[in-house]
């Protein structure tokens, strides 16, 4: 048998190709499928960068750090990477997943998505006052406007006076409409 002699550019090609590929599995988006052809529809894993805008224009999320940093909403513990999830699953809002359906590999859309399809409509009865003793009793000094945990739901202190701390455990985002860039990096059958 001979002995198998790689030149320095088949050794340099093969580095190049393993570090490629590493990347594309460290970014989070496995392709298998970048044919032009390629649709999102329900039960399709995809991937996509987004940008997430409120209707003034204020981004409050987005998968680039670059665009995170931009507008001033970077967060160092964060991994800004794009985002993979399966259609129809429910990991995302309903809206989000329904704008990607139909979408190919490196289409880029913008769409604005109601509450109603997003984190829902505000809801008054989730607007709940309590003893402020219970907060005295737990140790807890209510500020307005902090988060705190009620039996593992989040809610927000809206309103403190002598007698009760009024919570609101409608999520952050509930009421508002959200406009979404999104481009599809990758469809996986």
């Amino acid at each position: 048998m001979k002995n198998l002699r790689l030149s320095n550019f088949t050794k340099l090609s093969i580095i190049f190709g393993s570090l490629i590929i590493l990347l594309t599995v460290l970014s989070g988006c496995m392709s298998t499928t970048n044919a032009s052809n390629a649709v999102v529809k329900n039960g399709t894993t995809v991937c996509v960068d987004y940008i997430g805008k409120f209707e003034n224009g204020t981004v409050f999320d987005t998968s680039i750090k670059s665009v995170a940093i931009k507008n001033g909403i970077y967060n160092p513990n964060r991994e800004y990477k794009p985002l993979n999830f399966t259609v129809g699953k429910g990991q995302l809002i309903k809206g989000f997943e329904n704008a990607v359906i139909g979408m190919h590999v490196g289409e880029n859309k913008t769409v604005t998505i109601p509450p109603e399809e997003a984190y829902g409509v505000r809801n008054d009865k989730l607007i709940i006052p309590l003893p402020i003793e219970a907060f005295k009793n737990a140790n807890i000094t209510p500020i307005v406007g902090k988060y705190i945990y009620v039996k593992g739901t989040p809610a927000k202190i809206i309103k403190v006076n002598d007698t009760n701390v009024v919570l609101d455990f409608n999520p952050p985002l509930a009421g508002k409409s959200l406009i979404f860039t999104i481009k599809v990096i990758s469809i996986e059958k």
